[in-house]
This record gives C-alpha cells, structure tokens and sequence, in this order.
C-alpha cells in the first residue's frame, strides 16, 4: 500500500491525473469533479463527499456497488436536495448519482449523475424523486440491473393504489451509460393480492446489493434475488424475497405469499446464497440482524420453505448493532482458515457497532461445514470476530467482490463533519479491505 501511495504522489507531482479516471457521462447529468482523497487511493476514496455538511451541503445517503465482468467496480447513491426519504417532503428531489472504478478501487471517474429527479418541476408521480439504489452486474454479460425507489410517497404512507414505484434501470455497457427508467411495482404488488396479509400497503427493495446466485442458471442468465419490505394491510412490516431469471426482467415472490421470511418485526433486509444452495436474509432490527434460511424442494420452481427467523442481539455472541438500527450487507467467502490450511468459508455481516449510529464495522464467522449453517440458530450464535472500520458517526454499509480478490466496502460516514438535515447526511466512502485484514490474518481467501 506504501508504494502505491508514493506511486501516486509522484504521478500527481508531474501534473498526471491520478485520482480520476477519464469518462464520457451519459445524456442524464454533467460529470462533477471531486477534491482529491486524503488517504492512499488503494486504500481509502471518498467516492461521494459532502465537504460543508453545516454549511448546506447537499448530503449523500444510501451506497451501492457491485463489480462487472470485466472488474469495474460502479457505486452509487442518492444525491438528496430534499434531504429526507423519498416522499417524506411533499416533492421533495432526489437524484441518484454513480462513480466508476477500473483499476479495483485505486482510481475513480468523475461523479455522474444516473437520473435526476425533477422535484415540484415534475410532471409525472414517478420523477419526482428517485433514491435507496440497489445494483447487480451479470457476471456473464455487459448488463448492470439497479431497482430504486421513486415518486411521491412515503414508505409509512403508501397504500396498495398509491406507493412508492420500483424503478428498474439497465446498462449494457458494463455501468458506464445507463437507460430510462421502468415502474415495475404494480407486477410485483399484484402477487400479494391474494395474500392473507394483502393487498398489501406498500414495499421497496432493499438498497445495496441485488444478489446474483452462483449455482442456479435458468436459459441465458444466473438467477437474481433480492429483499423486499412489506407493510401488509394491517400495517405490520415483513419481509419476503424475489427471485428473477431473466436479470430483472420479471420477478416471482420465493415461497409461499402467506409465509414471509420474518414478521411482524422485519425491517430492510438483504439476502445470500449459502455454500449449499440455501437463502439465507439478514434483516435490519434494533440491536442486531433476524436471519432466516430458505430451503429449497424444487429449485427449478423456486419451491420450499422459510425456517423460523432468529434475532442474533439475544444470542450469545451474536451480530450487535448496539442502541442502533441500521441496514448493512451480508456475505458468504470461500476461505482457507490459516492455522491448519483447512477450506472452508466465511459469512461477513457490516453495521454499526454502535453505540448509535456510529463506529461502523465487519463481524466475520467460520462457516466449516454444513452443521454451520443448518439453522438460522447456528447463523445467528457465536460470531468469531468483529473488525471495527472507522471511529466516527456512521451508517448504512454494503460491498461487493472486487476482481483482484479483496472486498470493495462503501459505508456512509461523517467525515466532515454532521448534516443540519433531518435524516442526516454523509460523505459515501470506499476502503479496500481483504480477508485477512478483516480476519486480523486467521484467514485467507481461497479462489
């Protein structure tokens, strides 16, 4: 990291551009030039600033990213001028701006902007705003899917004829220009019609990261799933995963509409394939995470059955996101545990650590064989480490695997100093990070 580092002082001293990649930005949004970082590219960027967070700053929420076959790495997030959640101010804008890296995170394009939102300038419900992105690239293809929210109105207000829209963007150019957005909700809603906790009120799919299975292919493409939260017709909040094998063009609820994943006590959830083929969802409480597996009958079909959900803050040694309720990512590596040599893998869950929002970091735990993961129980217990990222005021996290075999890791922070807005706002920073430096060296990645 130290040569890189004087690598890139020198290039900088003859007047070489090293900290921004050239880029021609799309029809949507003029590139924004951003100050240079304070700490070694390859480790540290601060890919969405907020610099003069007291001062008005327009504040950035919410990151996503993911890496493209070719090893681009595309972060995204929401550009708030309302400051708040999509629809909480009545048109109130959000815009959704993204960066491009491909150099593994040494090197960043300028600021793009993806969409604008067009505010009290809009003449339709869906452009007013669009915010919490969530993205997957194909691993076979140039294509990128991102869903975000989008409109009017509120998650806590939506009703099954006015909520929020899902909008569905694609590029096919591995992120660099990206397509007019699509409201695909009412497809989605309409399969809780029949539900006996529907019609339900309103949804959105988690931000971060769509996930893309690396077992199931259906025709041309691996299967996608992602989380969504729902707030049934009595109000109360659940979680249930879709499933796509088309990348995104249609999507079918996992399982059985009146089961969902967690209930009742469900909040923004994320999900991920584990090393038997099983679903395993992390959802945001209080505290710490709900997990539960999904076990597949038919595969084909999408057929099978949710475990019952189990909350890691009561369990001994569980994920803890201390006085705190905060969405992060969930990850499961192939590994090599360093003491004896032995393959297995690791499962990585980010939050902050708390107290509050605050001191954001990684938990990690062995996953050796099977018997490790048969449960949600055995999900939630005896976590084997936590590797604590920064000391500040800091929030929603999410990552994805970078092609030269480390952990691209983009979390919201406070580096500037505290927004005046309501619902906060944060500098989107990225770190690099591999195995071992999340596991203080006990493992090792295993390709």
């Amino acid at each position: 990291m130290k040569l890189r580092f004087r690598t890139i002082l020198t290039l900088a001293f003859v007047g070489i551009a090293a900290a921004a990649v050239a880029c021609t930005p799309d029809n949507s949004g003029t590139p924004k030039p951003e100050p240079e970082p304070t700490k070694p590219a390859a480790e540290r960027f601060e890919v969405f600033q907020m610099l003069h967070p007291t001062e008005g700053d327009i504040p950035y929420r919410i990151p996503a990213i993911t890496t493209t076959r070719s090893g681009r790495l595309v972060a995204a997030a929401d550009y708030r001028h309302s400051g708040t959640d999509i629809g909480v101010t009545d048109k109130g804008r959000i815009d959704l701006h993204y960066r491009i890296s491909d150099d593994n995170g040494n090197t960043w394009s300028d600021v793009m902007t993806l969409i604008e939102g067009k505010g009290a300038e809009a003449t339709d419900f869906m452009s007013v705003g669009y915010g919490d992105p969530c993205i997957v690239a194909d691993r076979e293809s140039d294509r990128v899917l991102m869903l975000s929210c989008a409109g009017n109105v509120s998650f806590q207000n939506g009703t099954r004829r006015n909520h929020q829209c899902i909008a569905r963007f694609y590029s096919e150019d591995g992120g660099k220009t990206w397509g007019a957005p699509e409201d695909i909700a009412e497809s989605i809603y309409a399969q809780f019609d029949g539900s006996k906790y529907g019609p339900v009120r309103s949804m959105f799919v988690a931000s971060g990261r769509i996930m893309q299975s690396r077992s199931v292919k259906v025709g041309a493409y691996y299967r996608l799933y992602c989380a969504v939260l729902v707030r049934d017709k009595s109000a109360k909040h659940m979680n249930y995963v879709l499933y796509s094998d088309d990348f995104g063009g249609n999507w079918s609820v996992l399982g059985d509409i009146d089961t969902p994943a967690v209930y009742n006590t469900a909040d923004e959830p994320k999900v991920e394939e584990l090393p038997n083929g099983a679903l395993l969802i992390s959802s945001r409480y209080s505290g710490g995470r709900y997990y539960n597996i999904y076990t597949f009958t038919d595969v084909a079909s999408g057929a099978g059955r949710w475990d019952d959900a189990v909350f890691s803050g009561a369990i001994s040694n569980g994920v803890e996101a201390k006085d705190n309720s905060t969405n992060g990512e969930v990850m499961v590596l192939p590994v090599v545990r360093t003491a004896d040599n032995e393959p297995m893998h690791i499962i990585l869950q980010s939050l902050p650590l708390g107290p509050e929002r605050k001191n954001v970091g990684i938990y990690y735990k062995e996953l050796a064989s099977e018997d490790d993961y048969l449960s949600p129980y055995e999900i939630a217990a005896d976590w084997d480490g936590v590797k604590q990222i920064t000391s500040l005021n800091s929030a929603y996290s999410t990552f994805a695997w970078q092609h030269d075999n480390r952990l691209a890791f983009l979390y919201e922070e406070e580096t500037h100093g505290k927004s005046n807005f309501a619902y906060g706002g944060y500098t989107i920073v990225y770190e690099c990070l591999s195995i071992e430096d999340i596991t203080d060296g006990k493992y090792s990645y295993r390709k």
